[in-house]
């Protein structure tokens, strides 16, 4: 407990799946929590399940003047942002002939675009709490070759931020990515994903796949003060897999 006691935390994508557990974690540890996202009905559950520290604002991540209007009312309700969490993305499985240009730019603006717009608009915020530390999620296949569009908007937002760490250094602000593998959600649960995913998992070194918390807890420590001498890194969460 107390580990983020008064810092505060924008999380994109926080609505639900991941981003929710990375926001009850930072609840519980003592932050003020920013649940940015465009699923309004679920964020604003969320936020009401979390009590006072947690506010919902709608955001398009897409959209540079979205993100300069939640980190305004970002500051308006808690404060300058210490912590930002790029959580939101989405994937995408087509092959290289079947993927559209529309598609692929859609990917590319989500996972990648959104990223620095976030570092962007951001750092003024973080200059003003004096410090700062920016969690970007990217993947494995930040690290590994998978599905076209996902693995390249990951791979460039492991680039992303290194180039940011370094920027950003003498102002006290820290970046880093998260690495996820094969993470227990609902969305594995299905029937018609369960037995492909249990095959998989054999395959693992650990031979499971990762409790959500145990993303979190990697997100946790990389937004603490904890990590003040990791910038520019990568954090694997994956069991394993890129050991091979």
């Amino acid at each position: 407990m107390g580990r983020l006691t008064d810092k505060v935390a924008i999380i994109t994508g926080g609505a639900r799946g991941m981003g929710a557990t990375h926001a009850r974690l930072f609840i519980n540890e003592g932050a003020k929590v920013i649940i940015a996202d465009i699923l309004e009905q679920e964020g604003q559950a969320l936020a009401k399940e979390l009590g006072e520290n947690a506010t919902f604002f709608k955001l398009d991540v897409t959209k540079a003047t979205n993100w300069e209007e939640v980190i305004s009312a970002t500051e308006k309700t808690f404060g300058p942002v210490n912590i930002l969490v790029n959580n939101a993305g989405i994937t995408m499985s087509k092959s290289i002939e079947e993927t559209s240009e529309e598609e692929y730019r859609r990917i590319i603006d989500i996972n990648q675009v959104s990223v620095f717009l976030g570092i962007k608009a951001v750092i003024p915020s973080m200059k003003k709490a004096n410090s700062g530390s920016i969690v970007n999620i990217s993947s494995i296949n930040g690290l590994v070759g998978g599905a076209v569009g996902y693995t390249d908007s990951k791979f460039a937002v492991r680039g992303l931020t290194k180039a940011a760490a370094l920027g950003l250094s003498h102002y006290g602000i820290r970046v880093n990515s998260v690495h996820p593998g094969v993470i227990e959600t609902p969305m594995i649960k299905q029937e018609d994903s369960k037995d492909a995913i249990e095959e998989f998992a054999k395959y693992i070194p650990v031979k499971r796949v990762a409790k959500p918390e145990e993303v979190s807890n990697m997100v946790l420590y990389l937004a603490s003060d904890e990590s003040s001498y990791s910038t520019g890194s990568e954090f694997v969460v994956d069991g394993g897999i890129t050991a091979h």
